[in-house]
């Protein structure tokens, strides 16, 4: 994908696969100016994936896009795109308790939104791992707004290179059969 991004209506829509300086693979796509969808490929929570998160999309200023979220886990996310040069840099605040039991949110969260929730209060919420990271955006696609496709099933090995790839998505995006 060549282009230019320059307002937020530019960045919405796009479908980002990024690592992060300390080796985590993400997938993350701007559905519309409210909501995203992403999924985990590497990391401590590797294998999850969630759908419709409500979130605030804004545009700093030209090409530069801040997204931040409060997960049903109590994970804290803010996001700077940088998509004009391949960059990013992430800051997630992760309660104790994802620290600690990471596999609970190793799920797709939408079905176990009540189990996220009772875990967030059962377990210690202090102190929260801090992880700031830069990242190089290795992927954009032009997925389109409110494309149900772009995130639809769980991760599995080899799928961002299925996608970077041209394997995953057909010439209208919409998910070839995998």
């Amino acid at each position: 994908m060549t282009k230019q991004f320059k307002e937020l209506e530019d960045f919405l829509g796009t479908h980002f696969i990024y690592t992060y300086d300390n080796g985590w693979n993400y997938e993350w796509y701007a559905k519309n100016d409210h909501t995203v969808d992403y999924r985990i490929h590497g990391g401590m929570v590797a294998g999850r994936w969630v759908r419709d998160q409500e979130a605030n999309i804004v545009k700093l200023t030209d090409g530069v896009f801040k997204i931040t979220w409060t997960e049903p886990t109590g994970t804290d996310v803010a996001l700077d795109f940088m998509p004009n040069e391949n960059k990013l840099h992430g800051t997630i605040f992760f309660p104790k308790w994802v620290e600690e039991h990471p596999e609970i949110t190793v799920t797709y969260q939408n079905d176990h939104i009540a189990l996220m929730e009772e875990s967030r209060e059962k377990y210690e919420t202090y102190p929260k791992l801090l992880v700031p990271e830069f990242a190089t955006i290795t992927y954009m696609g032009d997925a389109g707004q409110n494309n149900e496709d772009v995130i639809s099933q769980a991760p599995y090995e080899g799928m961002i290179e299925d996608i970077q790839e041209g394997r995953y998505f057909d010439e209208n995006y919409k998910k070839i059969n995998r």
